[in-house]
């Protein structure tokens, strides 16, 4: 039960009129002209994981259903890699829907169901903003720290695997380059922020 005595599964179903003009002021391309085919979640290679497939998520969507949708565990799952988007017979740009989504459920303040990538959004986001580019080991070695897994027994044979794999590949480098424009960057970051 929750503080005003409404059942969970009771407020997960209250409707809310204004969620689907919300998502309409955020122009997601075509989302009213889903036609539920499944198309894009029989594509979605992170469908296995997720507790509501895309299609469902649009349909919740436009429904209103607020609270259940923002507080899914899909929309941290999106990988966004546009399989989604790029196979939809009506061109629905569902990518852009997960990320507003994800941004309206951290305005809300809803707990995210799945820590682990909310935090690494906000260190990949943070890096970005300081280097104005991501630094591959900074990044992973600054999220491990927040996660308190720096020093797992458990990852640090695979993590010291993988890190070779991509020091050798020239995927991942020790020197951080410097960003030459890195003031522009931050303006970005300041004003989208502000608004």
């Amino acid at each position: 039960m929750t503080s005003q005595g409404i059942p969970e599964t009771e407020k997960n179903f209250t409707r809310f009129p204004e969620f689907p003009k919300t998502l309409k002021a955020a122009n997601i391309a075509n989302l009213e002209q889903c036609y539920q085919c499944t198309t894009c979640s029989n594509g979605c290679p992170m469908a296995h994981d997720m507790d509501y497939l895309p299609h469902q998520l649009i349909h919740m969507s436009l429904l209103g259903l607020k609270n259940k949708v923002l507080q899914s565990k899909a929309i941290w799952l999106c990988a966004s890699c546009e399989t989604c988007t790029t196979r939809c017979p009506n061109k629905v740009d569902i990518v852009h829907l997960m990320d507003v989504l994800r941004f309206e459920a951290i305005q809300e303040k809803i707990k995210v169901p799945i820590n682990e990538i909310s935090e690494f959004h906000k260190v990949f986001l943070d890096e970005i903003q300081r280097r104005g580019r991501i630094h591959e080991l900074q990044l992973i070695l600054r999220y491990k720290i927040k996660m308190g897994a720096l020093f797992s027994l458990k990852n640090i044979r695979e993590d010291a695997t993988t890190g070779m794999k991509m020091l050798f590949k020239g995927k991942a480098r020790i020197i951080i380059p410097k960003m030459p424009k890195l003031t522009d960057v931050q303006k970005i970051f300041k004003k989208v922020y502000s608004e």
